[in-house]
């Protein structure tokens, strides 16, 4: 049974008894917050931690390995700053280990003094409209974790398509649009898997459409998203001037925010350019993006099961940047829909659960009960906490709030019975479960360099690795390398 921490010599924070915390999640909400533990002030003024990390999956780095389109330049300074927060040594990373089942609550509370969720949002948002269930439909997010090669989805996906449509106006809905309209073999620099190489291949698109229900001046996406789908090769922007609507509040954040004056210049520049040749804005590219604004989804269509178009209503700005229904429905011939509305994140096994907003109860990173009081040792960070918006800025925000009040509540927390570091290993290997270590990422990491070489050496094409799916392989590799250290 947990008692409080005192404040007498026994109270954890010492070399002889760290302070022990658990972090659920090494993407960056996770690695973020340890990292922050790590260079705390109380930290510098002689307090002693001693942070695991778990995960899931057998390779670290969260969303930015399963989440982010592999074409995304952003990817390498991302990893490599989490790269250097795990390889100090200073944090242990346990992967291949399912919160909820290979540990539990309970577990965690028995072998630590504070328990920090980052368990992130990889669930797509509903989208609740007709025709939502015919086969053709998809979720964007699931399409991601295709693509990214994520151990615990199908390796196979129908890209038997030529016209798309992809609701939203979020950079997850550009990269999904991207991806979709890109030529594969232009992919073959990046990690993509070889399943999935070879599923765009043999893809037949021709166009793909994307549909925001606002205007250009309340897109979602950022500027480099955006100007990253002017880099496609072979494939044609094609914009509509009759959804180049701005009311008030438009020029308002044109005039205030400079991002969004960046993409709305970039938008209008694009309309302008392809308006030299109105009859045909298109230079003859084997395929076509077009971007579609002021669109509200309100039925796919669908034909013997499958999708065969989708009905949107014409919407209008109201004056506040908002919008509202014309009336007027349009319908597009395509056999294929993905919805791109947000991501959705997932209940976690024995803490309080807000299912309307998909994070985890909590107030200001401290995980409450069903009363509202915080739980003692039970924090939150990242998406799980906040819902999944913002970018990697807001992350790190988070895990400062988050850390901030559990090093305040460190003189309460409820001391772990067995908090020995040796103890969760001990634990982990007597239910027999296969974790992956640090050690074996950078034999994991290694081998998907190698990977790239050696198709690099057979190719033309320069690879720079070759992302593993399987889960039994990825464990494999990384075992067999932990087991020999």
């Amino acid at each position: 049974m947990s008692t409080a921490v005192s404040s007498n010599s026994s109270a954890p924070g010492t070399q002889e008894r760290p302070l022990r915390i658990a972090v659920i999640g090494s993407g960056p909400a996770g690695v973020y917050a340890a990292d922050m533990l790590t260079k705390s002030a109380e930290v510098r003024d002689g307090l002693v931690v001693s942070i695991d990390l778990f995960d899931r999956y057998p390779a670290p780095y969260g969303l930015i390995r399963y989440g982010v389109a592999p074409d995304h330049p952003r990817i390498k300074g991302i990893v490599n700053a989490l790269y250097k927060v795990l390889d100090r040594g200073d944090i242990r990373f346990f992967g291949n280990v399912n919160y909820g089942t290979d540990l539990n609550l309970e577990d965690l509370q028995k072998h630590y003094d504070a328990v920090i969720f980052a368990t992130g949002a990889i669930k797509d948002a509903d989208l609740n409209i007709p025709g939502i269930e015919l086969d053709g439909s998809y979720g964007g997010a699931d399409f991601v974790s295709w693509y990214d090669g994520h151990p615990d989805v199908p390796r196979e996906w129908p890209l038997n398509a030529k016209e798309i449509a992809v609701i939203g106006n979020g950079n997850v809905a550009l990269d999904v649009a991207r991806i979709l309209s890109k030529h594969a073999d232009d992919l073959l620099v990046t990690e993509i898997p070889d399943n999935v190489y070879q599923g765009l291949l043999s893809s037949p698109v021709t166009d793909v459409h994307i549909f925001g229900r606002r205007g250009p001046a309340q897109v979602k996406f950022t500027p480099m998203e955006l100007r990253e789908l002017s880099h496609s090769r072979d494939v044609d922007i094609v914009l509509y001037e009759e959804d180049f609507d701005f009311d008030e509040a438009s020029d308002a954040a044109v005039k205030s925010n400079n991002q969004v004056k960046t993409m709305v210049n970039t938008l209008t520049n694009w309309l302008a350019e392809q308006d030299d040749d109105a009859a045909d804005p298109t230079t003859g590219a084997s395929r076509r993006l077009h971007l579609h604004f002021l669109h509200n989804p309100v039925e796919i269509v669908g034909e013997d099961g499958k999708v065969s178009g989708i009905k949107f209503e014409r919407t209008e700005l109201d004056g506040t940047g908002n919008v509202r229904g014309t009336g007027e429905f349009l319908d597009y011939p395509v056999q294929a829909v993905y919805r791109s509305v947000g991501y959705f994140g997932s209940a976690v096994p024995d803490v309080e659960f807000d299912h309307l907003r998909g994070v985890v109860m909590n107030d200001a990173g401290r995980v409450l009960a069903t009363d509202g009081s915080h739980v003692p040792g039970l924090y939150a960070t990242g998406w799980i906490k906040r819902g999944p918006v913002g970018l990697i800025g807001h992350t790190k925000g988070d895990a400062l709030e988050t850390i901030t009040h559990l090093l305040a509540d460190r003189g309460d927390l409820p001391l772990a019975a067995e908090a020995a570091p040796e103890t969760v290993v001990e634990l982990l290997d007597a239910r027999g479960v296969e974790f992956t270590t640090w050690e074996g990422w950078l034999e994991l990491d290694a081998h998907e360099k190698a990977l790239g070489a050696a198709a690099t050496d057979s190719s033309a094409v320069q690879r720079e690795r070759i992302k593993v799916v399987a889960r039994d392989e990825m464990v494999g590799v990384s075992r067999g390398a932990s087991l020999t250290r």
